[in-house]
């Protein structure tokens, strides 16, 4: 009898494990990562449906791998994945991997010491044991998930690694091919452990834009959200230095304000800043000083707009033509792209299937057609043909 009962317990245990690893981190997901759509839509023109079909579009940040699903797959939760880009004309997404985040995390100040949040994650969502407690092997499991997607489905999903590359996905779209085309990037350098040769690894698995930090101060220097306010340590100079050399995009998303002049003081540097807001349009910590954003475009880099609410003071599709209309007038509309931060724990308006609301909303708030292409997209491939390795 005991025996049977005991049998019964470890069956309902079972159960209660497949159900929680099944459910769980797809309800967590969905709790995260809320649309504010309303129950109508948005209202688009045809004029303005006509011009979102004719762009090249492109954005520098989605946390989409951070969630254990196949992007190839459309889903009902979340913001993005392949069959929604396609929907949404988009020709380049950078997805980025997301490896540690502390708790009770806030866009003033964290620590580095704080329980992580990611750790719980990805034990939750049964990743391999080596990841539990590396975040270079974070980077890689999430790097080699998209890897393995675009070589299922090369005509629908591929890896950006050169110029080349780049040319040869935007000539297939030229044609009617709906291929979308993926930017590697890490959110935070942190995953190079401190150890130099870890930038090798990362690049070999195809990574090609790195974040030099997240919400805390790491080994390369201090986080905009972090305790320090520090500049870039003799580490992240090598980094820095390593980056240039291989042809790899540097992040400035969350960089405190003295690690973005040190980084802007090294010759040949050319950054962006993937995802943000524009601090004279919206004043939160999330978004840099509007003097560094100039400092940045100053230096050819570029800047892309977030769609959430925290850094556009807004949720609505007018709120962030609110912010791209503030950034071009603060840098200039050569300087202006997108960086919707999608997946990454926010809200937005639309998902990606959507996007033609933001043209919409573009058109509305006074820009014209070619300064629309210039930001949806236009000014992402220009940077990226001239900055990636050649082949």
């Amino acid at each position: 009898m005991l025996r049977k009962i005991l049998y019964v317990l470890i069956g309902l245990i079972v159960v209660a494990a497949v159900l929680f690893f099944t459910f769980a981190p797809a309800y967590v997901e969905r709790g995260l990562n809320p649309l504010t759509t309303p129950a109508e839509g948005w209202p688009v023109s045809a004029e303005a449906q006509a011009l979102h079909d004719r762009l090249v579009i492109g954005d520098w940040h989605s946390d989409a791998l951070l969630w254990d699903r196949n992007l190839l797959k459309r889903v009902d939760r979340g913001h993005t994945d392949i069959p929604r880009l396609q929907e949404g004309n988009v020709a380049v997404q950078a997805f980025t991997t997301v490896t540690k985040s502390p708790a009770g995390l806030n866009y003033g100040q964290n620590s580095a010491e704080a329980p992580d949040q990611i750790t719980k994650l990805v034990m939750g969502q049964l990743r391999p044991i080596r990841t539990w407690s590396s975040l270079l092997e974070r980077a890689l499991d999430q790097a080699a998930r998209l890897r393995r997607m675009a070589e299922s489905d090369p005509e629908d999903l591929r890896l950006i690694l050169t110029r080349d590359d780049l040319q040869e996905v935007l000539a297939k779209r030229q044609t009617g091919a709906r291929t979308i085309g993926s930017i590697l990037g890490t959110e935070g350098g942190h995953p190079l452990e401190g150890d130099i040769a870890n930038l090798d690894r990362l690049y070999d698995a195809g990574f090609r834009l790195v974040g030099l930090t997240h919400f805390f101060d790491n080994e390369l220097g201090g986080s905009l959200h972090g305790e320090s306010g520090a500049g870039l340590t003799d580490f992240g100079r090598q980094v820095v230095e390593g980056l240039m050399s291989r042809g790899m995009v540097i992040d400035l998303a969350h960089a405190s304000p003295q690690l973005a002049r040190d980084v802007l003081a090294i010759e040949g540097t050319r950054p962006i800043v993937s995802h943000t807001g524009v601090r004279g349009n919206c004043d939160t910590p999330r978004n840099i000083p509007d003097d560094l954003m100039q400092d940045i475009a100053a230096k050819g880099g570029v800047i892309g707009i977030g769609y959430w609410s925290d850094v556009n003071c807004g949720s609505t599709p007018g709120d962030i033509a609110r912010t791209i209309s503030a950034a071009i007038d603060l840098v200039g509309e050569d300087h202006v792209s997108l960086g919707s931060d999608y997946d990454g724990s926010v809200d937005a308006p639309f998902d990606t299937a959507g996007l033609a609301a933001l043209t919409q909303a573009l058109l509305d708030q006074g820009l014209t057609d070619d300064q629309v292409a210039k930001v949806m997209g236009a000014n992402m491939m220009r940077y990226l043909a001239e900055t990636l390795p050649e082949r």
